[in-house]
């Protein structure tokens, strides 16, 4: 927790308390079903955590804005932004439904009431949003072809709606295949830690 209030240190007592308690529910969790990495869960706030709330920033939503988790997984980036931004909707879907499981079964425990989920593909889920964000789910052109029909026409907020998802490695082909306009964000401008090195936040305006 102490590398979450480093770089955020005007969390609330009660976001304080659901990210620490994050700490004792995913290790729990990844004992009976493995959402998470076992080599990489002692590793789970800076690799996970912090790595999900990056996404906090670079932008300030505001309130009554959706978000769609593509691939969430275990509920990342879903879960830290739901507990950063209370004013916020999420709506987490993934192929894999244990994985499901575990992701709402630690929302309803921390007490979040601004998720929904769903077990299914992409192509299930027919709402829109003013953002969909992801980790390292695909390729960014692939991903972007799946996601258009969700961004919702209608913008609330400053930064126009989009994409907004994390990867990491070389990231010079892939995006320089994608025709939309994009803005790259190394992770190391936000967090002079040594795994955030090659870490990059991709936001695509759509």
């Amino acid at each position: 927790m102490d590398e979450i209030l480093k770089y955020f240190p005007d969390l609330t007592p009660k976001q304080i308390e659901q990210l620490t308690q994050l700490g004792t529910l995913y290790p729990e969790w990844n004992q009976k079903i493995n959402v998470i990495s076992r080599k990489d869960i002692d590793n789970l706030y800076t690799h996970h955590i912090l790595h999900s709330l990056s996404i906090g920033k670079f932008i300030t939503p505001v309130a009554g804005t959706k978000f769609l988790d593509l691939g969430t997984g275990g509920g990342f980036p879903g879960i830290p932004l739901a507990i950063l931004w209370p004013d916020c909707s999420f709506h987490l879907i993934d192929r894999i439904g244990k994985k499901i499981k575990v992701a709402q079964s630690i929302a309803e425990e921390v007490g979040l009431t601004n998720v929904s989920f769903q077990h299914g593909d992409s192509g299930e889920c027919h709402n829109k949003f003013d953002f969909v964000i992801s980790r390292a789910v695909m390729q960014l052109d692939e991903l972007v072809k799946l996601i258009q029909r969700n961004i919702s026409p209608k913008s609330a907020n400053k930064l126009p709606n989009g994409l907004i998802c994390l990867k990491g490695g070389d990231l010079r082909a892939e995006l320089g295949r994608e025709k939309h306009p994009l803005i790259d964000v190394p992770l190391s401008d936000y967090f002079p830690h040594e795994y955030f090195a090659e870490k990059d936040l991709i936001y695509v305006e759509l």
